[in-house]
């Protein structure tokens, strides 16, 4: 690969974007397998300010916390400390007695049943498992409302304690599973999943800005949120960490910056090391970058809450599947993406791709509300294009 042309393409491309105002900074950048071909930082840090967006900000990558989560639940696996597919009962009683919500009766009293099989650490990783999330979902809105129960936001271990939406293993839908899965990990391990990520994932890849917990430093270089008003309007939001929640989040909760989250990736395209730190067996990679959730299908996400996230659906009219806490397309896509290839987002428009059969990933970071904006998505596919198009 080579980079001489990637830096004026990108130039031309996101330069336009943020002096028209239609979006208020973006940090991106390109990767092989052997080195970073390109970092770049453009437009302001927030909408109402004058700093500049710098290569070090850092940025709330919500569930791109999940593939981080995955990896370190795919180290226990790999060391057969837990299996993919053994019920998980036995480490954390509420799965043992779950339910699964079948609808409401006349009173609109929830109507609960036994699942038909156990959830297990494959159905948690593939959204497989009935768990959902309320921001998609209508049913698990109502059960919350009627209920009283506490909703996701609330940061309350309570809140993962919901019914599953339907028998685990018998379709897909987006939701808490990787939560709960780094619960598991907790329970398997005796240490938080902070604790966890950090010794055997974080330190050893030298993604030094990612944490769940911001030092003064890294709060400093926090990027606000932006809620989307119009096309050239925001609301800025300077959210802070939530210190009081009850758990850590396998599904959302990491910050991290560009270059961090790079270094994540070039470990996944160097099938499990970087730079003689083995994080994960080639043949654990390899297993997490396929299809893991059989004859089901990714679906299109109807928006329940338009504050938080629009209708969702990445590359409308592509099959997609799902493997260990990655979405992977199983036809190319118009951005000249590979089959098979690795991806996913957070719900502030962060987005990556990684595309083992082109030896190249693309991480690309915002902090715009609601999910998949008119602007930031279009963006991010036309950066993925570009990319393709001048590395090929």
């Amino acid at each position: 690969m080579t980079s001489n042309r990637l830096p004026d393409s990108l130039d031309a491309l996101f330069r336009p974007a943020v002096e028209a105002g239609h979006i208020p900074g973006v940090v991106m950048g390109v990767t092989s397998s052997d080195r970073v071909l390109y970092q770049g930082a453009f437009g302001k840090k927030s909408s109402d300010g004058t700093a500049e967006l710098e290569l070090d900000a850092v940025f709330n990558i919500a569930s791109m916390t999940k593939p981080i989560t995955g990896v370190a639940v795919m180290q226990l696996v790999e060391a057969g400390v837990v299996d993919l597919d053994e019920p998980l009962g036995r480490f954390i009683p509420y799965l043992e007695s779950i339910q699964v919500l079948e609808g409401f009766d006349e009173q609109n009293r929830p109507q609960l049943r036994a699942p038909s099989s156990a959830v297990t650490l494959r159905h948690l990783l593939t959204h497989t498992s009935g768990f959902v999330y309320e921001m998609w979902n209508g049913d698990i809105r109502k059960f919350q409302e009627i209920t009283g129960h506490p909703k996701m936001p609330s940061g309350k271990l309570e809140a993962l304690q919901v019914p599953l939406m339907f028998d685990p293993g018998t379709r897909w839908e987006y939701g808490v599973g990787i939560d709960w899965a780094g619960l598991v990990l907790e329970a398997v391990t005796g240490t938080t999943l902070s604790d966890y990520m950090q010794q055997n994932i974080l330190s050893p890849l030298e993604m030094k800005d990612t944490t769940y917990t911001p030092t003064p430093d890294i709060e400093q270089r926090l990027v606000p949120v932006h809620r989307r008003l119009a096309r050239k309007e925001f609301k800025v939001s300077q959210l802070r960490p939530d210190l009081s929640r009850e758990y850590y989040g396998g599904g959302a909760g990491l910050y991290s910056t560009i270059s961090d989250y790079l270094r994540f990736c070039r470990m996944i395209l160097n099938q499990g090391e970087l730079d003689g730190k083995r994080i994960l067996s080639p043949e654990t990679v390899g297993l997490m970058s396929r299809n893991a959730m059989g004859p089901n299908r990714v679906q299109p996400l109807p928006s329940f809450d338009a504050v938080i996230s629009n209708d969702a659906e990445f590359f409308p009219g592509i099959e997609k599947t799902w493997g260990l806490t990655f979405l992977i397309n199983e036809e190319a896509t118009f951005t000249g993406r590979s089959r098979e290839s690795l991806s996913w987002g957070g719900i502030f428009n962060t987005f990556f791709w990684i595309d083992h059969s082109r030896d190249s990933a693309g991480v690309f970071l915002t902090q715009i509300s609601p999910w998949v904006d008119e602007v930031a998505l279009p963006l991010f596919e036309s950066f993925e294009s570009v990319v393709n198009e001048v590395e090929p």
